[in-house]
C-alpha cells in the first residue's frame, strides 16, 4: 500500500525528538532545534496536532556546567536535568516563538500514566492545550526519577504520551535511517506490520553504522502502538523537512501499522498503563467466551485467583496454560472473588450476602492480547 494511503487519515501526531538531534558538541543547538521547530509548525499550520517529547535536558545541563554526563552520579544527573529542563523549554519557545507559536511544558513520571486520576489529569491537560493552539513539550521528570534516568527510555514514554491523547500517530525522530533487519542492508525495512520474536530479536544489536543501539527501546514503542491500533515511524531527524515529507507520503524511515482496531482511551489504560494486583487463571470455556465471543468474565469460570486485590483493581487474566491472554477491573475484592469462584452468579447472593455484580470483570473494563 502506498505510504500516503496509510498517513491520509491523521490528525493527531506525536513526534519524540532524540537528544543528538538537538545537541551540538554537548550543548543545546538553538540551529538545531530551530530546524526541527519550523518542520513542527508546518504540520500545525497544515491541520495537525502535534504532540512533542523531548529528550536533551541532561545534556543541556551538563553542557551549561561544563560536566561530562558519562562521569556523572545518578544524583548529578537528576541535578543536571533540573538545570537543564529551563534551559531547553527556553530555547523551545524561542524557537516556537519565533514561529508565532505558544508552548506549555509537561513533565511526566510512570506513576503519572499507572494512576487513572493522574493519567486523566494529563490527558484533559495535553487536550486543553492543543485546542488552545499551544504546543504541548512533554519530558520525563528526570530531577526526581531515578528509572527514567537509567534506562533513559523517552522512546517508551512517547508511546504512552500517543495512548493518553489518543494520536493516530508517533514519529520517532532519532540518528537512524529506520529499522534494519540485516546489519548488511543498505536501505532500513519499509514497513513492518508485526512485533515478532524475530523482529525483538534483530532490534537488540549494538552500537553500529546504522545506530541500533536504542532500537530495543523503539521495537517496545511499536509495540504498545500496533497494540493501541495506532502506527508509529522510525525516521532520521537529520533528513531535511523529514516531518513534512513523511506525512506528505513519502517512504521515509519504517512504517510500523498493523491490523488490531483502534482501542478507546480507557482500554488503553487499562492495557498498558495500570498497576496490576493479581492474576485469574479461568478455564477453557471462559477463555473462548472473552476471546472469541467478546463476554465478560463471569465467577463460573475462573479456576484459581493470586495475589491481594480490592474492587477497582487490576488483574490479568490467565489461561489454564498459565498464559496471559487479557487484563481487566475487577468487580469484587480478592477474598470475595475466592468464595464466589466457580459458582453461577446466581449464587453470589447467597455466598456473600450481596449480589454486587452479575459479571467479575466487565467486557467494557477488559483488554484482550
Amino acid at each position: 500500500m502506498p505510504r500516503k494511503e496509510y498517513i491520509q487519515n491523521v490528525r493527531r501526531v506525536v513526534v519524540k525528538i532524540g537528544s543528538s538531534l538537538i545537541t551540538e558538541n554537548n550543548t543545546i543547538s538553538t540551529n538545531k532545534i530551530s530546524r526541527i521547530v519550523t518542520d513542527i509548525t508546518s504540520l500545525t499550520r497544515a491541520g495537525y496536532q502535534v504532540v512533542v517529547v523531548s529528550s536533551g535536558a541532561i545534556s543541556a545541563g551538563s553542557g551549561a556546567m561544563n560536566k561530562k554526563r558519562q562521569l556523572c552520579t545518578i544524583p548529578e544527573k537528576q541535578a543536571m536535568a533540573s538545570v537543564g529542563q529551563s534551559i531547553l523549554m527556553n530555547e523551545y519557545r524561542k524557537c516556537f516563538n519565533w514561529e508565532g507559536r505558544e508552548v506549555g511544558q509537561i513533565l511526566l513520571t510512570e506513576d503519572d500514566v499507572k494512576h487513572r486520576r493522574r493519567f486523566l489529569n494529563a490527558r484533559h491537560t495535553l487536550q486543553a492545550l492543543l485546542e488552545m493552539d499551544v504546543i504541548p513539550i512533554v519530558n520525563e521528570n528526570d530531577s526526581v526519577v531515578i528509572k527514567e534516568i537509567k534506562f533513559g527510555d523517552n522512546d517508551t514514554l512517547s508511546a504512552h504520551v500517543a495512548n493518553i491523547i489518543e494520536a493516530d500517530l508517533l514519529i520517532l525522530l532519532s540518528d537512524v535511517d529506520g529499522f534494519y533487519w540485516d546489519m548488511k542492508d543498505s536501505h532500513p525495512v519499509e514497513e513492518i506490520h508485526e512485533i515478532d520474536d524475530e523482529v525483538k530479536k534483530r532490534s537488540r544489536g549494538t552500537s553500529s553504522q546504522h545506530g541500533t543501539g536504542g532500537m530495543t527501546t523503539k521495537i517496545s514503542a511499536a509495540e504498545i502502538i500496533l497494540r493501541s491500533g495506532e502506527m508509529m515511524v522510525i525516521a532520521n531527524g537529520n533528513e531535511e523537512k523529514v516531518l513534512t515529507r513523511i506525512m506528505n507520503g513519502e517512504k521515509l524511515g519504517t512504517l510500523f501499522a498493523g491490523s488490531n482496531p483502534v482501542l478507546k482511551s480507557r482500554k488503553r489504560w487499562i492495557a498498558f498503563n495500570v498497576q496490576v494486583k493479581g492474576s485469574l487463571t479461568i478455564d477453557e470455556g471462559a477463555a473462548h467466551a472473552l476471546l472469541h465471543s467478546k463476554k465478560s468474565l463471569l465467577a463460573i469460570g475462573i479456576v484459581s485467583a493470586t495475589g491481594t486485590f480490592e474492587l477497582g483493581d487490576a488483574v490479568d487474566i490467565c489461561d489454564h496454560d498459565g498464559t496471559v491472554i487479557g487484563r481487566g477491573i475487577v468487580n469484587y475484592n480478592s477474598s470475595e472473588l475466592r468464595k464466589i469462584m466457580g459458582k453461577n452468579s446466581n449464587q453470589i447472593n447467597e455466598i456473600l450476602g450481596a449480589a454486587f455484580y452479575d459479571e467479575v470483570i466487565n467486557r467494557n473494563d477488559l483488554i484482550i492480547f
